[in-house]
């Protein structure tokens, strides 16, 4: 998927993406839907090696705009696969404790442990991107983190966890069109909240904080991938295609069964 790979230290424009992109599925829609199918099986199988193998760590971490389809993602790509294995961790608007601390300290505790993949559903990068467009911390503040995110991930990558991060990418219009959905729909009306439209006007202003984190913040170790997210079933499929090729490549297998393992056969079959 390099084609929304976002490249480290290369010139990047964030502008320079649609996103309403299908261009990846040649054979359309129900094509897609039936690869993103196949691509769940894979991902459940896959799952259940990193699980037993207890040794590899995978940490995804989505962000978008709001209505970009975060909860949508984690559903439709994760169905079926085994929750032993699988946590979600959301971060809303820190606590009063939470606070009391460096801003890194709640992301730090939901990270993944052996054998597990963790999902944050939105991320430590909120504190690039809320804090900056609403001002809630100085400029010589946040521009800081970047480096302090930067070296947190290099950190958590050589204790063996491996980084996908991905930045669903909608259109206002896209946005808009939701956000009416979810209005007029009442089993979406619940989803609705009034700031949403608020937090519109800071439209521009949060692309640019994305154009800088996407910028500063993908790196060899924890790259992110700029997802165009108008069409669930396109983001879904092209996101799928991504964790199931890297893990895969991880080599993965399960651990080697007790010695002699047959002979347990014997001794049940006597009992």
């Amino acid at each position: 998927m390099k084609e929304y790979l976002v490249k480290p230290k290369k010139d990047f424009s964030l502008k320079k993406f649609d996103a309403g992109d299908t261009s990846l599925a040649k054979d359309g829609e129900s094509a897609a839907k039936k690869e993103l199918k196949d691509l769940r099986k894979k991902l459940i199988k896959l799952q259940q090696v990193l699980y037993a193998e207890n040794k590899h760590k995978l940490l995804i971490v989505l962000q978008a705009m709001d209505s970009g389809g975060k909860d949508g993602t984690i559903r439709s790509i994760f169905k079926g696969v085994n929750p032993q294995g699988v946590k979600v961790a959301s971060f809303k608007v820190p606590t009063e404790l939470e606070l009391s601390h460096d801003y890194l300290w709640r992301i730090h505790s939901k990270v993944p442990a052996k054998g597990e993949i963790v999902i944050f559903n939105r991320s430590h990068y909120e504190d690039v991107l809320v804090v900056r467009v609403h001002e809630l911390v100085p400029q010589e503040i946040w521009m800081k983190r970047y480096q302090q995110i930067n070296a947190f991930e290099r950190l958590l990558v050589q204790e063996g966890t491996t980084i996908l991060k991905f930045f669903l990418y909608i259109s206002k219009d896209e946005q808009k069109r939701r956000f009416m959905e979810r209005i007029e729909d009442p089993e979406k009306q619940w989803k609705f909240n009034p700031n949403d439209i608020e937090e519109r006007q800071y439209w521009d202003a949060y692309m640019g904080a994305y154009q800088d984190v996407l910028e500063k913040t993908s790196t060899p170790q924890a790259p992110w991938y700029v997802i165009p997210a108008n069409h669930n079933w396109y983001r879904d499929l092209v996101i799928s295609r991504i964790i199931v090729s890297r893990l895969k490549e991880l080599k993965m297998a399960y651990p080697q069964p007790v010695e002699n393992i047959e002979q347990y056969l014997e001794i049940l079959n006597k009992s």
